[in-house]
Order: structure tokens, then C-alpha cells, then sequence
């Protein structure tokens, strides 16, 4: 099975929230997913986003199914791409040991940079997130 994963996070200072927005394309299919949390940055947030996606999918999926799930993961952020490849980050490891944990879940997993305008539904749904937590 492929996957293709898209994620976005969003920060607010004024109140410390942060909020991530997920898409998963399988078969000509997409789920929209987001969230709210506490972060202390817009890269705590990216970084907490895509922990969110890989936990959303990790949960879609049974265990063979993900032990046979190849994913190509789309994020506008160059810090949490990068972070993912070099298998480092100075200020965030414990967010990228995490990720690298969830991906290991799965049969093979494609990290990608990619714009922000190509990154438009999940940074829609992040926003739509961090707007619902304003609104309470």
C-alpha cells in the first residue's frame, strides 16, 4: 500500500498554541486530519505536526499493514526535513527520535521538503485548528 502524508504546523505566541493540520492520499482517497496542542515555537509546532501524521496513519493501519506501507511524507518545514534525514536536531532531537521511531513502522518512508504553496491543505487545516482553540 502507498501513502502519501502531508503536514503543517501552526504557532500562536500570544497564548503558547500550537495546532497541526494532516493529509493522508491512499488510493485516490484523502483523510484531513488536525489537531491543537501546546508548543513554544512554529518548529515545535512543525515538528509536533508530524508526529500527529505519523500517529494518524501508524493508528489507520494494522500492524502488516504497516510493516508493508510505503509513505512519502511532504512538510514545508526545512528544519524538521532535514532534522529527519541527518537523523539530528541541536534543540529537538527528542521530537526527531520520535519520529524516526514511528517511521520505522513502516516498510520504507520518503522524506520531502516542499514549499509552502504546495503545502496549502495542511496549512489550511492547521490554521482552521489554531482559529477553533482562539475561538474557546
Amino acid at each position: 500500500m502507498y501513502f502519501k502524508l502531508y503536514s503543517d504546523g501552526a504557532y500562536q505566541p500570544r497564548n503558547q498554541q500550537g495546532a497541526g493540520g494532516v493529509i493522508i492520499v491512499s488510493q485516490h482517497q484523502q483523510k484531513q486530519l488536525k489537531t491543537s496542542f501546546i508548543a513554544t515555537s512554529n518548529h515545535t509546532a512543525e515538528f509536533q505536526a508530524c508526529i500527529f501524521a505519523f500517529t494518524s496513519l501508524k493508528q489507520k493501519l494494522t500492524t502488516s499493514e504497516r510493516s508493508s506501507a510505503i509513505v512519502t511524507y511532504y512538510t514545508d518545514s526545512r528544519l524538521v526535513a532535514e532534522s529527519i534525514t541527518k537523523q539530528y536536531a541541536k534543540h529537538y532531537q527528542p521530537q526527531v527520535d520520535q519520529i524516526i521511531a514511528l517511521q520505522t513502522e513502516f516498510k520504507l518512508v520518503f522524506n520531502n521538503w516542499l514549499p509552502d504553496s504546495h503545502n496549502h491543505g495542511a496549512h489550511e487545516l492547521a490554521q482552521q485548528a489554531l482559529h477553533q482553540v482562539d475561538q474557546r
